[in-house]
């Protein structure tokens, strides 16, 4: 079974310097686990999810825009138990790995040393992260080297529209998803240049016919207005059944079709039907992010090699002196 879990539903500098909403981005469960677009918060709302960043196989970053990549490192950090083992994937555009004009890094060269595989994508290029075939797509943005991502998952397609304005050729490339995630910073009737708008998003999902659209990093005007009737008013007029994520919330799909826990129900809980495709069935789950939680530490992470650091150091796995 998939999964998707929002760990933030907020888009844009001003909800994200406000926290009108978290902006942790969004995690993928399949056989591997990957962090997509981690912004502020990622990080502590991912543990206060309970997913484990310890065990995170792939952090990718659409662009290099703080909302998008702020806590990236950290989870890199996490991602390679503390920078003990070289594990773990790295994905991001030119701007977020290289650097691109006065754009980026975003990473620092210390940080890229860390995973086992680190892959400076363009449209068009893909990787694969364990069973998660991920091509990168175009956008158009004011970082010129932004991309979005379409994941080939064991249940079907999932694809992600990160910050861009609305283009033929971009609808092309998500066409027939099964599951189509799209970045609207602004509601119906306002535009911001090299972003989506709910006007936007409707002629999206109208043409692209994902079988689930849904709405996310929002930003403060669409968060000010009420992004669940910009959501019913995209169903209404496209036909296709669409939400607008909440944070804290979990799509799953797949041929057991039962949600993770919390409050389930199918995404025609509207109309109150099943949306069955097949044998998959979508259901959403509302588990808001709980505002304090128990701090775990896996004690698999405790057990590290013994380093040999010359004769003034002797580091051990299990020194507790050694924090750091």
């Amino acid at each position: 079974m998939v999964r998707l879990t929002f760990l933030g539903t907020a888009g844009g500098r001003f909800a994200t310097i406000t926290q009108m909403r978290y902006s942790g981005g969004i995690y993928l469960e399949d056989d591997v686990r990957v962090h997509i677009d981690p912004g502020p918060g990622a990080l502590r709302n991912a543990w206060a999810m309970g997913l484990d960043p310890f065990r995170t196989d792939g952090i990718l970053i659409s662009h290099c825009h703080p909302d998008h990549y702020n806590d990236a490192e950290v989870l890199i950090e996490a991602m390679t138990r503390g920078g003990w083992e070289k594990r773990g994937i790295l994905v991001g555009s030119h701007s977020v790995i290289d650097g691109k004009s006065d754009v980026g890094p975003a990473i620092s060269r210390y940080h890229s040393s860390l995973p086992q595989n680190i892959f400076s994508l363009e449209a068009g290029d893909k990787v694969r992260i364990g069973n998660l075939l991920t091509e990168a797509t175009p956008s158009v943005h004011n970082d010129p080297s932004t991309i979005g991502f379409r994941f080939t998952t064991s249940a079907g397609i999932v694809s992600y529209v990160s910050d861009t304005e609305l283009t033929p050729d971009i609808i092309d490339v998500h066409a027939s998803a099964d599951l189509l995630v799209l970045s609207v910073v602004q509601p119906r009737g306002r535009f911001l240049p090299t972003h989506m708008s709910t006007d936007d998003a409707m002629e999206f999902v109208k043409w692209a016919r994902p079988k689930l659209a849904v709405l996310t990093h929002l930003g403060i005007n669409a968060l000010k207005g009420d992004p669940k009737k910009e959501a019913e008013w995209i169903e209404e007029e496209t036909g296709i059944p669409t939400i607008s994520a909440l944070d804290g919330m979990s799509i799953s799909w797949g041929k057991e079709g039962e949600g993770p826990g919390g409050r389930s129900d199918p995404i025609r809980r509207i109309r109150g039907e099943r949306a069955v495709d097949g044998e998959r069935l979508f259901v959403v789950t509302r588990s808001k992010i709980p505002g304090s939680f128990e701090p775990r530490f896996p004690e698999d992470v405790l057990k590290r090699p013994k380093l040999d650091l010359g004769p003034d150091f002797d580091i051990d796995g299990s020194d507790d002196e050694k924090d750091d």
